[in-house]
């Protein structure tokens, strides 16, 4: 699989010849340096990008060639994501945001409050449920991206830099939450700097120069 950009006359190839099998289940933290490529692989990992070149296959089907419509019907239905910054929307409660995912599945609102609560309660934010953003701290904001990410079941979970804003010990908590949902039977992809991150994940691939540069853990050599 490949990934390549133009800007201008010059083409920059983000991915080069990265071959990937990803198995339910797992637990994979791909890390390397700044500009190696991990953002936009795992971009295309949530069908938020495409790649130039090759094939991407979730769930043992292509989605390379799928239209805007059903791509976001699978990020909806498939995909949760937690990005560094949270993204939460801070005019909403924290029960409202972790709402919105189902709001374009129609769901009852009945049905809305009962599995965003539910969601909260996973990651232990039941109690600022109508708290605004602005009143939470970084990991309580944190907490709350993920329960927004859970609250579709999705079957695979992609997190970018999930404790970069966050101090040692708060990102020690959100480490070990993301453990507990992987146990769980989640399947938890996430980019990071953070070594301690890097090595509780049961596989890690590193990326340099948009290539793996190495791939350890789960069954690997």
């Amino acid at each position: 699989m490949e990934r390549v950009f133009s800007r201008g006359p010059v083409c920059v190839a983000a991915l080069r010849n990265v071959t990937l099998d990803i198995e339910a289940g797992e637990f994979l933290a791909i890390v390397g340096p700044s500009g190696s490529g991990k953002t936009t692989l795992l971009s295309i990992l949530g069908c938020l990008d495409r790649p130039t070149r090759g094939t991407y296959r979730l769930g043992g089907s292509s989605v390379t060639t799928l239209g805007d419509v059903p791509l976001s019907r699978i990020r909806n239905r498939q995909i949760g994501f937690v990005f560094q910054s949270f993204h939460l929307i801070p005019h909403l409660s924290v029960l409202e945001n972790v709402e919105t995912p189902l709001l374009y599945r129609e769901c009852p609102s009945g049905e809305l409050r009962t599995r965003a609560l539910g969601s909260l309660e996973k990651v232990g934010l039941s109690h600022r449920a109508e708290h605004r953003p602005s009143e939470l701290s970084g990991g309580e904001a944190q907490r709350a991206a993920i329960a927004r990410a859970l609250v579709t079941e999705p079957r695979l979970l992609l997190a970018d830099e999930p404790t970069g804003n966050l101090d040692s010990k708060t990102g020690g908590q959100i480490a070990a939450l993301l453990a507990s949902l992987h146990e769980e039977g989640t399947t938890v992809i996430l980019v990071t700097h953070n070594e301690p991150l890097a090595r509780g994940a049961g596989r890690t691939v590193s990326l340099q120069d948009g290539q793996v540069n190495s791939d350890t853990g789960w069954g690997k050599g």
